[in-house]
């Protein structure tokens, strides 16, 4: 294949999938930040549970 002609098919597929990552990321829905209440609800839930599930020391035989 000539290379101008490879080039030029190249540029047509890249603008192709250009124009399709635009038109999905228009679609998709926009994320919105969480509050930081809930944040710092699910940061302390996470913490609880971590200080719950810690290991425990083996007890020491007599």
């Amino acid at each position: 294949m000539h290379p101008e002609t490879h080039l030029a098919l190249h540029h047509a597929r890249a603008a192709e999938l250009r124009a399709y990552a635009d038109a999905y990321r228009l679609a998709a829905p926009a994320v919105r930040p969480r509050p930081l209440r809930t944040r710092l609800g699910w940061t302390l839930v996470d913490l609880g549970l971590r200080l719950a599930t810690s290991p425990r020391t083996p007890a020491l035989a007599p």
